[in-house]
């Protein structure tokens, strides 16, 4: 009898015994390839670059069993090309290599291949057009005879590399199955990374597409006329449908032309490519350099220079200088003249020329226009507002802003433009990415320039990667779920960007908002950590690839069988599906009515009844698909018969054949069957029992007729069995009995006795059956020592090791949101713990683990508690002491610079004495807030603060103040800051609420004092709060007697400061008074009044004139904002009678009444024999008088200013300003109005400059006056 073992053997993943090899054949001769199938009746394909081949006059392919060959007849240079034979999941490629043959010249070959077409004619028009003809030409044969059945691309011929000179012409075609296409695929060509070429078709680009009905497929082409060295570089087409996509990367080398003279300092910045697959240095069509680097212009220029020196050196005297100093033009010209200079050179680097050109000039002149430039970029959020800002040296310059050369206007609420003293700023609102441009600020000559980058809102991970075991060959298939459908998305593994390479290891999906990256047939060196990243976060997980192993749990056992006994061997393996075959001595065998062949799940059986002579043999088992086999042999038992004399004694023969089994182990749940050959005459009787503690199992088999008894050796309760009862039982034969128990289990351990008795005496002896089992699952790990990416994994052995020593422990680690575990040792661990790394902050993380012993592995113990890797966070920042008093402390701090997954908790703030070590808690428990008053403190003493930042991975290192801290009360004079609205009469009309906050500064806390006029303030009147920076007057509902002048005064000891504020309470005027009509005649009517008595507090601004036919009495506004106290209304209708009412004006509205004429003015009726009174003509004419005088003013620099006055005379006189005697009417500065009388001077912005002594003189021919007023212009503090 003997046990099995649980070993584990390598799968070997490919079907093929024999691979096609790489073959040379002549042009016009025959290609053979053959390939051999490990198995017979698997389907094989043969691929041509990709497209399947089907069976023509040109390819024929043969099978036969397990062989597979591929003929190519008549073999041309089109078929130099890569081939490909597929069994299942198992792919194989080669390659045939087409020699020409002898005689070159006479051999011409049907096709070329799919190369680009190159032409080096300069001129377009010289380019026949490109047909649908000319372009199937280049096709394969078979692609014009089926479509391409790849599942994955879409391609039939992809783009080649190509190469051309400067001004040559390239075209680049690119096939596209359409035979399964509803519609047009969409095709895009693309420079570089994003650029897409649609946009730049024109004299140097053309893009063309057809469609080939005869062969079902679609022509895309790409022309590049008059090539450039900015053409050079990587490009790319992407072919899209419903639901398929593809895409093939090609390079473009542009050759310069053999050089023909001296070298142009101007091909210097002309920028080229980096041959050889390198990074591109140019961007399609244009000079933008993509990948953002600089060119090394003083490496070009040290170039230069030494090519100079160089040719200086040699004998030969030509002339080797450029013809045209590009570098002393841009010297002597002006910025505005860079353009046209750099155009008519053919400079196309422009930007990295003027940069260069800035590091040479020796002498730079300053900004004569900008105190402040713009910055060189910005940065802003898609939505935000941002402002652009900048300082003139002269604040009367006229600014313009310009965005892409074009200038900026005035456009709602899009732009705004502010100026503010000598600042110049231009807020852009709802920036989007149409706002990413360049900007400039232009004054005068001179310019500020500056970029501004508008950054799309992040695309977040929604369903983050999960890690993944899988077994080689097997498919790989991750996926990523993000908030925004169409987002670029980035895959790298082990930090190395992947891209779809042409054997399409790798496949990008995209559904959505989700994204796969999928490896169909993974291999070893798929292991890694597989990351994805989006502008907004990423993603890592795990790929372990495992070679495939398949585990023995139990296997087959040797076994001696007798005449006509059946034989069955059993074996368990770890894989269910795995089939096999049975071999007797290396040949397979053939199941029939006595020999069986049964497979349920994992266990295979092979039984043989009646067991025969010709039945001993090995015997193995052979798993499909694995080079192992599991062997024993079946030994037949002859069966001897000797003389017995009668009254033989029993005997038990344990040492027959040389075994002594007095130990036997057994698998749990495999059958125990113990053959005990026996001898006596007559036969005797065959007792078993288990012998333990409680009682005693008896098994009897008696097939003697003499009575037996057993009362003196086993107990009352023994429980006998019947021959073939029940899972254990005993058979009896002529010369050996059989014990056997289906199944054993752990109960079934112990010492078994069995007896032998007859008349002639009896036997006895013992065995020991060990059971043997997988071990218990352990406990559940514990979990201590988490840092940022480890922890450390605890754990106890089981409580049952399975009756074999424990050999070691499996740990698996999953996603708290996964179902997927994942294995972290390959290696059994004998030690009790394990540090687990490579996990991801952040991510909640559970625990299990297995323990192994020989007979195999236990099940995994119950998942650990919940745990997430995290750090603690960094330090505080910015700490610093804000204020300090007598007995208290006031802190504050930023948060860390890095606060990790595990969140922040708060801060904990204590404080030390100097020369101390003690650190005291100076609040209870953490504080949220970045801020913390400490106080009852001692004064005088000298303390050193320090702050923490907690989380739940612990406390981060302390930020401490550099020097101690003196807790005593810092003097600072009292200082009140006065609002600017404030410094001006603070107007309010009646009902308003007038809240006014002026801040202040002084320590120890000031003592603040309001007066009105000279008096206390009423508080039943007016409120007021204190705090220790600022003090608010408040008056809920403002009422006129509320005006006067407002005084605060803020006190330290002999310390003080006062600022006045002078209110203005306003309400609606009252009506005129003395309405009247003066005279009435013909159409006119002219009427009279006084000012109102009540002005409302506010002086009088004007008044508003109706009329009211009497009939009606509807009133009708005839002047509205009038100055004067007398007017006249014309145009009048005859025969009406007309009532007139006059309403007040000031800043609060027109009154609330209006003053009405007692009388009614009736225009009469003009009768034929009308005479018109004489009367002497009144003389109107008036000397010049100014009814309003000009007030002194005192304005602040930087706001527009007005001086107003009033003057009559008649005729109207002519008005002069002047400044100091000085005639302003030339000067733009200054705007001049008058309107009904009033007179206006403007001042645009105001300068220090332009304080003095303003006169305004009005002139007519009866006479002139004058009037003065100064004007005081204050500079902001």
């Amino acid at each position: 009898m003997t046990g099995g073992s649980s070993d584990s053997f390598i799968i070997t993943a490919s079907a093929f015994v024999k691979k096609p090899k790489t073959t040379d054949v002549v042009a016009g001769g025959v290609a053979v390839f053959e390939a051999e199938t490990e198995k017979t009746g698997i389907k094989v394909k043969w691929q041509r670059n990709g497209v399947e081949i089907v069976t023509s006059e040109k390819y024929v392919m043969k099978s036969e069993g397990n062989k597979h060959s591929l003929t190519i007849n008549n073999v041309g240079k089109e078929d130099d090309v890569t081939y490909a034979v597929i069994a299942g999941t198992s792919k194989v490629k080669f390659e045939l290599k087409v020699k020409e043959p002898e005689k070159v010249e006479e051999v011409i070959p049907s096709e070329a291949p799919p190369e680009p077409s190159v032409s080096n004619v300069p001129n377009a028009a010289d380019i026949e057009p490109t047909g649908d003809s000319k372009t199937l030409e280049a096709l394969p044969e078979e692609a014009q005879q089926e479509v391409s059945t790849d599942p994955i691309g879409l391609f039939v011929t992809r783009p080649q590399n190509g190469e051309v000179t400067t001004g040559g012409n390239i075209t680049f075609t690119a096939v596209v199955a359409g035979e399964s296409l509803l519609k047009k695929p969409s095709v895009k060509w693309f420079k570089g990374k994003w650029m897409d070429l649609a946009s730049k078709v024109g004299k140097h680009l053309q893009l063309h597409d057809s469609y080939d009905r005869n062969n079902k497929v679609y022509i895309f082409e790409m022309n590049i006329i008059e090539a450039k060295m900015t053409y050079a570089g990587g490009y790319r087409c992407e072919v899209s449908t419903k639901d398929k996509f593809d895409s093939c990367n090609f390079s473009l080398i542009v050759n310069e032309a053999p050089a023909m003279g001296d070298m142009d300092i101007r091909s210097t910045f002309r920028r080229a490519s980096i041959l050889g697959g390198g990074r591109r240095t140019t961007a399609a069509l244009s000079s933008v350099d993509e990948e953002g680097r600089e060119l090394d212009f003083s490496a070009l220029l040290r170039k230069r220079e030494s090519f100079l020196r160089s040719v200086n050196r040699s004998d030969t005297k030509t002339e080797s200088q450029p013809d045209v100093d590009v570098w002393e033009i841009l010297r002597n010209a002006p910025p505005s003249e860079y353009e046209k200079i750099a155009f008519q050179y053919g400079i196309t680097d422009l930007r990295g020329l003027l940069k260069r050109l800035k590091r040479i000039k020796k002498e730079e002149k300053k900004s004569t226009s900008f105190l402040k430039r713009l910055d060189p970029a910005y940065q802003i959020d898609k939505g935000q507002k941002i402002k652009l800002m900048v300082e003139l040296a002269n604040p009367d310059d006229e600014v313009k802003w310009l965005k892409n050369g074009q200038e900026i206007q005035v456009s709602g609420s899009k732009y705004i433009f502010e100026a503010l003293g000598n600042k110049r700023i231009l807020t852009i609102n709802h920036c989007s990415l149409a706002d990413d441009a360049a900007y400039q600020c232009v004054v005068g000559e001179e310019k500020s320039f500056t970029e501004l980058f508008v950054r799309e809102p992040p695309v977040l991970i929604v369903h983050p990667l999960e890690d993944q075991v899988v077994m080689v060959g097997e498919r790989v298939e991750f996926e990523l779920e993000v908030s925004e459908e169409g987002a670029a998305v980035k895959w790298e593994k082990n930090g190395v960007e992947l891209t779809r390479e042409e054997t399409f290891k790798y496949r990008f999906k995209k559904d959505g908002k989700k994204h796969y990256l999928i490896i169909n047939e993974s291999t070893k060196e798929d292991n890694g950590h597989y990351k994805v990243q989006t502008n907004g976060g990423e993603s890592v997980a795990e790929l372990i690839v495992q070679e495939k192993k398949l585990e023995v749990y139990q296997s087959i056992a040797d076994l001696t069988v007798k005449a006509r006994d059946q034989a069955v061997f059993k074996c368990e393996v770890s894989d269910g599906n795995v089939k096999g075959i049975w071999l007797k001595n290396g040949k397979e065998v053939i199941p029939n009515e006595r020999i069986k062949i049964s497979h349920i799940g994992r266990i295979h059986k092979l039984t043989i009844d009646d067991v025969t002579p010709e039945d001993e043999a090995d015997y193995s088992f052979v798993p499909e698909g694995f080079a192992y086999n599991l062997s024993a042999h079946l030994q037949f038992l002859e069966i001897k018969i000797d003389f017995v004399p009668r009254q033989e004694p029993p005997k038990i023969h344990l040492d027959f054949m040389g075994q002594t089994p007095d130990t036997i182990i057994v698998v749990a749940g495999n059958k125990l069957r113990l053959d005990v050959p026996i001898s006596g005459d007559p036969v005797p009787t065959v007792i078993w029992q288990k012998i333990n503690k409680k009682k005693d199992m008896v098994l009897k088999n008696d097939r003697s007729t003499a009575p037996m008894d057993t009362s003196g050796e086993l107990s009352n309760d023994n429980k006998l069995l019947a021959d073939s009862e029940g899972r254990v039982r005993v058979e009896m034969f002529e010369d050996h009995c059989v014990f056997t128990i289906e199944g054993t289990e752990k109960e079934d351990e112990g010492v078994y006795r069995v007896t032998l008795k007859n008349p002639a005496g009896e036997d006895t002896a013992d065995i020991t059956v060990k059971v043997i089992d997988v071990p218990d699952p352990p406990e559940a790990p514990q979990i201590s020592n988490v840092g940022e990416d480890n922890c450390t994994v605890h754990w106890q052995p089981p409580k049952y090791n399975g009756g074999q020593p424990i050999l070691g422990y499996i740990l698996e680690r999953k996603k708290k949101k996964s179902y997927r575990w994942m294995r972290l040792n390959f290696d059994l661990l004998s030690d009790l713990s394990y540090e687990a790394k490579r996990m991801i902050e952040g991510v909640v993380y559970e625990m299990r683990v297995y323990a192994v012993n020989s007979v195999g592995m236990s099940r995994p113990s119950p998942a650990s508690q919940p745990f997430m890797p995290i750090a603690p966070p960094s330090e505080p920042t910015h700490f610093t002491v804000e204020d300090i008093s007598d007995t208290s402390v006031t802190l504050k701090w930023r948060p860390p610079e890095r606060i990790g997954a595990g969140g922040l908790d708060g801060y904990n703030v204590e404080y030390c004495k100097e020369g101390s070590t003690e650190w005291i808690p100076a609040l209870h428990g953490p504080t949220e807030r970045t801020n913390a008053l400490i106080k009852d403190l001692v004064t005088g003493e000298k303390l050193h603060f320090r702050v923490t930042a907690v989380n739940l991975a612990g406390t981060s290192q302390p930020a401490i103040t550099k020097e101690p801290v003196t807790i005593r009360e810092v003097l600072q004079r009292p200082k009140i800051w006065m609002p600017r609205n404030l410094r001006q009469t603070l107007m309010k009309k009646v009902g308003d609420t007038v809240n006014t906050m002026i801040p202040f500064q002084g320590k120890p806390r000031p003592k603040v004092v309001w007066t009105k006029d000279g008096q206390p303030l009423d508080s039943k009147e007016v409120a007021v709060r204190n705090s220790t920076t600022d003090t608010i007057l408040f008056i809920r509902k403002a009422e006129r007697h509320h005006s006067g002048i407002y005084e605060v005064e803020v006190q330290i000891e002999n310390m003080s400061d006062k600022v006045a504020i002078t209110m203005q309470i306003m309400d609606k005027p009252g009506p005129p008074q003395n309405v009247k009509i003066v005279d009435v005649w013909g159409f006119n009517v002219a009427l009279e009044w006084k000012p109102p008595q009540d002005d409302g507090n506010a002086q009088i601004t004007g008044y508003t004139i109706q009329k009211a036919d009497k009939k009606t009495m509807e009133w009708y506004t005839v002047f509205d904002h009038y100055r004067r106290t007398n007017c006249v209304v014309s145009d009048l209708i005859m025969g009406n009678e007309y009532y007139f009412r006059i309403f007040s004006e000031n800043l609060c509205g027109l009154s609330e009444n209006a003053a009405i004429t007692k009388n009614s003015a009736f225009i009469k009726k003009t009768g034929t024999d009308y005479k018109r009174p004489s009367y002497k003509e009144h003389d109107f004419s008036e000397v010049p008088k100014f009814t309003h005088p000009l007030a002194d003013r005192s304005v602040i620099a930087g706001y527009n200013a007005t001086l107003s006055c009033a003057v009559r005379g008649s005729p109207k006189p002519k008005i002069f300003w002047f400044k100091n005697k000085m005639d302003l009417s030339g000067d733009a500065k200054y705007r001049m109005f008058s309107k009904h009388g009033v007179l206006t001077l403007e001042i645009r912005k105001p300068s220090p400059f332009d304080a003095g002594l303003y006169t305004c003189k009005a002139v007519n021919k009866c006479g002139e006056a004058e009037i003065e007023c100064r004007l005081d212009v204050r500079v902001p503090q």
